[in-house]
């Protein structure tokens, strides 16, 4: 086999092109110019999403999570004429399994399914707010809202979402008050997020508001204002006193859903 003469001289003229590359822009790339610089070495992922498994906590009502083996290894391997074994499993769940973002068609008849709910809105500027010193079952007020991002010193960002740290993931998971006994916004408060200009926000619990009427009215409102909310967030705490995060959390894709679980994530120095 003759060797590749130009290839090779690609390989020897690349650690120099590089140099090049470096030095024509150290001083950033020009305009015209479509990419991103990543910067890898210095970016943080919080995770921030429930673990699913077999028989989750769900939501009351709610058909349990079912996760098990559909063919082990072994059953594969005979399958395949002893070649390779592919073990796979199944699921079943409600939409609204796990950490998951509402679509409006949960609120009402006339809202988007979650299959054409906008993806631009799923990865936005966030921030996350201390709600833990509001009682179990009580509901936040706009003036907590507001001294929580005062205490937070960050702005709440347009076109973005806030995040309420409650603390009741992490007192509760997964005993039974895990379903019952979260803090809530209600309904001035989630009036006041929407004027903030956010496009939803999050909270770790089962329910954007206390259980009861109270969060019936909230779901309510989110369709009347054009926003939405994500529930059963974990981890928050971790981000309290960080400052402003990206938040990503993309819905899978399914027809006319009226949710979908996500992989929520924050995202430091993107």
């Amino acid at each position: 086999m003759g060797l590749d003469l130009d290839r090779i001289r690609v390989f020897l003229t690349a650690e120099d092109e590089l140099a090049r590359l470096r030095a024509e822009y150290s001083a950033g790339p020009p305009p015209e110019m479509k990419f991103a610089v990543l910067k890898s070495p210095s970016v943080k992922i919080v995770d921030l999403s429930r673990e699913l498994y077999h028989r989750t906590p769900s939501y009351p009502g709610h058909p349990p999570v079912i996760h098990g083996v559909w063919k082990t290894h072994e059953e594969s391997f005979a399958e395949s004429g002893n070649v390779h074994g592919l073990a796979s499993m199944f699921i079943s769940m409600p939409d609204h399994a796990g950490t998951h973002i509402d679509a409006p068609r949960h609120f009402g008849e006339s809202g988007q399914p979650i299959n054409e709910y906008p993806l631009e809105k799923c990865i936005v500027p966030g921030i996350c707010i201390d709600l833990r010193h509001i009682a179990p079952r009580a509901e936040i007020a706009p003036a907590d809202l507001e001294a929580a991002v005062k205490q937070a010193g960050v702005p709440v960002p347009k076109g973005g979402t806030v995040l309420l740290c409650t603390g009741h993931h992490q007192r509760t998971f997964p005993r039974k008050e895990y379903a019952t006994d979260n803090s809530g916004v209600d309904v001035a408060a989630t009036e006041w997020l929407a004027r903030q200009g956010v496009v939803h926000f999050g909270i770790d619990s089962m329910r954007p508001g206390p259980e009861g009427k109270v969060n019936s009215l909230v779901h309510k409102a989110c369709l009347e204002l054009d926003i939405t909310h994500i529930e059963s967030l974990c981890n928050l705490e971790a981000l309290l006193g960080k400052g402003q995060f990206t938040f990503i959390g993309l819905p899978m894709k399914w027809r006319d859903g009226t949710a979908s679980p996500i992989r929520a994530v924050a995202v430091f120095d993107m």
